[in-house]
Order: structure tokens, then C-alpha cells, then sequence
């Protein structure tokens, strides 16, 4: 059998003759091709699904990728932000730097992402559209998961009433003002991918079936957010909402017994796991299938779950929240993450004056911490007609759990 070196060696003029050309798909006949492919791709989608060529846009027109479509490219746009990667290093549920199996953020996105394509699949959806709401469904997230995220609303809301704080919007803000792209503020995602995102809510229970709204427009995307119960506009937008609970239920439960928050998983009503299934895999398959299976027996346009799988899930739900997220470890947990989030709030809050005003006093300041908020006040795409304290929540938030610690203990240390 002969080698790949010498293939290239006895055909090495052949390959000098090859010129390099970046852009070399750029022509006429391969453009057509891929433009077909696509179209023929969409062409086979299920009547409710969503096609590239049907997006309301993006806030600013783009002339089209040769190569990809429009949720192709919100993909690629998401995954490569500063943001995203900052995933990895925020918390799910349990905080523990030195466990590698505890759930991670970016973990739980991806496990997101691969339930919410299989369902997609399964219902011949537009599986590029789903992987990138799924992707960056939590970017927004504040550091200490959902602890953090409440201490950061509370802190708000202190300075002005009208002010808070949910990770839902912040992902949309950070998508659309906080990240760099091409030298610019915001990554001009799609509107379909903006809905999605902002429209997740993973923390809603009690819900069997969610009909999208398409009456939405993309000019009133952040009015629409103020309203939990307010389903996404497509079909894809709906599958990655009940994703999300997929994918944190059973995990959470895993992750408690490995704490030792739970025994096993007797804790749980007997009725509800002979249901479900008895450990994360069997839980995930069954709703997965159940979807699947539910939503296309209903042939409308709907994302649903059967009504006997639908209400153990939401007793699942609710007996997790009960026997995890309120167990009293997490509770004294809770005490000092949410001491980190309200001091550093305090602190920035103190400074932004300054920060705004003569940034180059605290720039010269003898602690890196208020440094590196200086340098982050001073590239912040501060926006008109919003309260200023919302750039000290903007840089909370897009804390990881480490660095907001090592923040608090380099700033008030003793």
C-alpha cells in the first residue's frame, strides 16, 4: 500500500501546478451548486420549519456567506465570542473547582444543543437554526449560576426599582452590544437566533405544549422579553426551550448525589421515575422520544409532551427544586456567593464615577482589579437613554465563577 508521502512525491509537480486561492469556491458554478444544495435541503423541511430564506434579518443587512447560510454563520459567530468560551468556567448548579464532573455552563449548552438536534431531526426542523440558540442560549449567565443571577437583580433593583437582571436578556444584550465582531459592538445575529435566545426560559414549569409566536417582530424583540410566558417565534426556538429542561433535570440529579446533597435516587418519587426512567439517560430518551412522537401525532404547529410523561416531568421538576436547588447546603452556599456578587456591586458602583469621568486615576490604581474595571468602563458601548449602573452588571455578569472570587479576595483581602 503506498504512503501519503510518497503519493505527494510522485506527484509533486502536479501539486505546484495547484494555485492557492482563498477564494477559490468564489465562482459562479460553485456558488450555484451550494445555493442549490441548500435550497434543496430546506425544500424537504417540515411546513413549519424555519428557512434561511424566510428570516425577518439581522438589525444591520449583510450580503450573504457564499458557503453557509444565515444560522450557519450565527454558529460560528457565537461559538468563536469571548463569551462562550468564558462558559466553561461558570456553574451550572454546584460550585467546586476541583471536581472536573460537576457540571460546567458550556457543558450544559452542548448537551442542549445535542438533545434539542436530535428532536429537530426527529421532526425534520432546521437544525442549524436550533444549534445556534442552543449554543448561545446562555451566554448571558452570571457567575454561581442562578444564585448569582438573583443577588445581581436584587442589587439592581436597589439603585432603581425599574432595573433587573435575567440571564435570558442579558444573553441577548451581550450577543447584540457587549461582544466584539470585525471591529465592531455585537454580532448582528439573526432575528431567529435573538428570539430564541432571549425566549429560552428553562425555568419554566408547567409547560405541556408551546405553539410558537410568529406574529413576533424583531423591532420589538426586548419588549417581548419582559414576558416569561411568551413562547418563541418558531418551532425551533420552541424544542431548544424544552431542551433546556431536558438536559438540566436528570444531569442536576446526578451531580446532587455526587455532592452527596442526595443519597440516590430513591429521593425521588418511586411513580415518577418508573415513568421516566431511572438515571439521566433513561429520563432523556424517554422525553426526547416523547416529543417526538406527541408533536407529530398532533401534526400542528406545536412542541409537546403527552400528557402523562408532561406531568411527571413537571413533578421532576418541581420535586429537584425542592430536594436540590433548596437544600440548605446550597442555601449556606448561596450565602457567600451572594456576599461576592453584592460587595463587588458595591464596589464597582463606588467607582463607575470615576471610571467614566477620570479613568485614568483608577487606571493608575495599585490594584489590578479596579484597573481592569477601568479599561473595561472605558471600551464599554455605553448606550444613550440607559442608567449608567448597568455597565457594573454587564461586568459582573460576564465573570466566571474563579475570576469573581479571585476579584472579591484581591479587593478585600487583608
Amino acid at each position: 500500500m503506498m504512503n501519503n508521502s510518497n503519493m505527494f512525491d510522485m506527484f509533486a509537480d502536479e501539486f505546484d501546478k495547484v494555485q492557492a486561492n482563498p477564494n477559490l469556491v468564489d465562482n459562479e458554478i460553485d456558488t450555484n451548486l451550494i445555493f442549490s444544495l441548500r435550497e434543496e435541503r430546506e425544500k424537504s423541511l417540515a411546513s413549519g420549519a424555519c428557512r434561511s430564506s424566510m428570516s425577518q434579518g439581522r438589525l444591520t443587512e449583510e450580503s450573504p456567506c457564499i458557503v453557509r447560510s444565515c444560522y450557519e454563520r450565527d454558529i460560528g459567530r457565537i461559538i468563536y465570542s469571548e463569551a462562550f468560551r468564558r462558559l466553561r468556567h461558570k456553574t451550572q448548579v454546584f460550585f467546586n473547582p476541583n471536581n472536573d464532573h460537576f457540571c460546567s455552563r458550556i457543558e450544559h449548552v452542548n448537551y442542549v444543543s445535542y438533545i434539542s438536534c436530535i428532536i429537530g431531526r426527529g421532526l425534520n426542523l432546521n437544525t442549524d437554526l436550533i444549534q445556534a440558540i442552543a449554543l448561545g442560549h446562555d451566554v448571558g449567565h452570571a457567575p454561581f449560576g442562578h444564585s448569582g443571577e438573583r443577588m445581581l437583580s436584587e442589587c439592581l433593583k436597589k439603585v432603581n426599582p425599574q432595573l433587573s437582571f435575567s440571564h435570558e436578556v442579558q444573553s441577548l444584550r451581550v450577543l447584540d452590544y457587549l461582544e466584539e465582531h470585525n471591529n465592531h459592538y455585537g454580532l448582528n445575529l439573526t432575528f431567529e437566533v435573538r428570539d430564541g435566545i432571549v425566549s429560552h426560559c428553562g425555568e419554566s414549569y408547567g409547560e405541556q405544549a408551546l405553539f410558537p409566536r410568529r406574529d413576533k417582530v424583531k423591532e420589538k424583540l426586548y419588549e417581548y422579553a419582559t414576558d416569561r410566558t411568551i413562547a418563541p417565534a418558531t418551532l425551533e426556538g420552541c424544542v431548544v426551550r424544552f431542551a433546556d429542561k431536558i438536559a438540566y433535570v436528570g444531569r442536576d440529579m446526578e451531580d446532587a448525589m455526587r455532592a452527596g446533597i442526595l443519597d440516590n435516587i430513591e429521593s425521588f418519587p418511586k411513580e415518577i421515575m418508573t415513568r421516566l426512567g431511572s438515571g439521566n439517560s433513561q429520563i432523556i430518551n424517554t422525553l426526547v422520544a416523547d416529543i417526538i412522537h406527541t408533536s407529530r401525532k398532533l401534526g400542528g404547529d406545536v412542541i409537546s409532551l403527552s400528557d402523562n410523561n408532561f406531568e411527571a416531568f413537571n413533578k421532576l421538576l418541581i420535586c429537584s427544586k425542592d430536594n436540590i436547588y433548596l437544600n440548605e447546603r446550597i442555601k449556606t452556599y448561596e450565602k457567600k456567593t451572594n456576599l461576592i456578587i453584592e460587595e463587588l456591586f458595591n464596589k464597582f458602583s463606588d467607582l463607575l464615577d470615576d471610571a467614566i469621568n477620570d479613568c485614568e486615576k483608577l487606571l493608575n490604581s495599585n490594584n489590578d482589579m479596579v484597573k481592569q474595571f477601568a479599561e473595561y468602563v472605558k471600551k464599554h458601548p455605553k448606550r444613550e437613554n440607559e442608567d449608567k449602573i448597568i455597565i457594573v452588571s454587564d461586568y459582573i455578569s460576564g465573570m466566571t465563577d474563579n475570576y469573581a472570587t479571585e476579584c472579591f479576595e484581591r479587593i478585600f483581602g487583608v
